[in-house]
């Protein structure tokens, strides 16, 4: 069983920063890719940052130059550091990894249960 656990939201004022921190734990054979989404209310889950095992990293568009993902020392960990936060960053952010199980499981995708960000002032 394969958990992931985020931690690291808050409510913040525009212009502020927040990191958010996401561990993966239980029956892990390799992670291949971890992530943030986020959805906002009345919005459809979108993308705002990836990082695969090889160090390759995609940002969703309204979040470059603004956020930056990293994996930890384990590499069962994802950070999310934002900055410059607006009031349309409001968001569950939910955190991603697609990953084996086993040496022989098939690649499956896991979700944490989310965080919610509120940027107001």
């Amino acid at each position: 069983q394969v958990q992931l656990v985020e931690s690291g939201g808050g409510t913040v004022q525009p212009g502020g920063s927040l990191t958010l921190s996401c561990a993966a734990s239980g029956s892990i054979f390799r992670i291949n890719t971890m992530g943030w989404y986020r959805e906002a209310p009345g919005k459809s889950r979108e993308l705002a940052a990836a990082i695969t095992s090889g160090g390759g990293i995609d940002y969703g568009d309204s979040v470059k130059g603004r956020f930056t993902i990293s994996r930890g020392d384990a590499e069962n960990t994802v950070y999310l550091q934002m900055t410059e936060l607006r009031p349309e960053d409001t968001a569950v952010y939910y955190c991603n990894a697609d990953l084996r199980a086993t040496m022989t499981s098939p690649l499956s995708e896991y979700w944490g249960q989310g965080t919610q960000v509120t940027v107001s002032s």
